[in-house]
């Protein structure tokens, strides 16, 4: 059989316990025992270095942290350097690898287009054969032609002897037919 819980004993079931460390304090002075009383004095003594020792900590970090913040500072600014550093060679690489890229391409491109060039050049000079243009090497072996025939000419005479010049015939005049009307 089960026993039915009274108002009394339902009540104290109920109740929340108090949590705060200062405000606990034993109800019942009977539970308490003296071999109870080493164990919480060296919890509140370990309480107490734990609070004194925030404290320094706190106090140190005030009084040192303008060198912390100073060492901060020029660590950040090595770092800062290191990294632009690695970031210019990168650079520097990348812009090496982009030249030495175009310079290959630039060549390539010039072979074909050089290329383009002699296949231009050659439809051209087989158009103007078939339409019967002289090549330049035509007319330059019709100028050595011409030099050499020069050549075998007989020399005009000196500048002190008078050369009779042959006078030219009068042009042919046309004969005009009258109109018969």
């Amino acid at each position: 059989m089960a026993k039915t819980p009274t108002k009394s004993t339902a009540a104290k079931t109920t109740r929340p316990a108090k949590a705060s460390a200062r405000s606990a304090k034993p109800t019942d002075t009977a539970a308490a025992t003296p071999a109870d009383a080493p164990l919480a004095g060296a919890i509140r003594d370990s309480a107490q270095q734990i609070w004194q020792a925030g404290l320094g900590a706190f106090n140190r970090a005030q009084a040192e942290g303008g060198k912390a913040f100073d060492a901060l500072v020029k660590e950040g600014v090595t770092l800062q350097r290191e990294s632009q550093t690695a970031a210019e060679e990168k650079i520097a690489a990348a812009r090496s690898k982009m030249s030495n890229l175009a310079s290959e391409l630039s060549a390539k491109a010039g072979g074909q287009w050089d290329r383009l060039e002699n296949i231009f050049e050659d439809r051209v000079a087989k158009a103007l054969h078939k339409l019967g243009v002289p090549l330049a090497s035509d007319l330059q072996a019709l100028v050595a032609r011409i030099d050499a025939l020069e050549q075998r000419l007989p020399q005009p005479p000196a500048a002190g002897s008078v050369a009779v010049k042959p006078k030219p015939k009068p042009a042919a005049r046309r004969a005009v037919k009258p109109r018969v009307s």
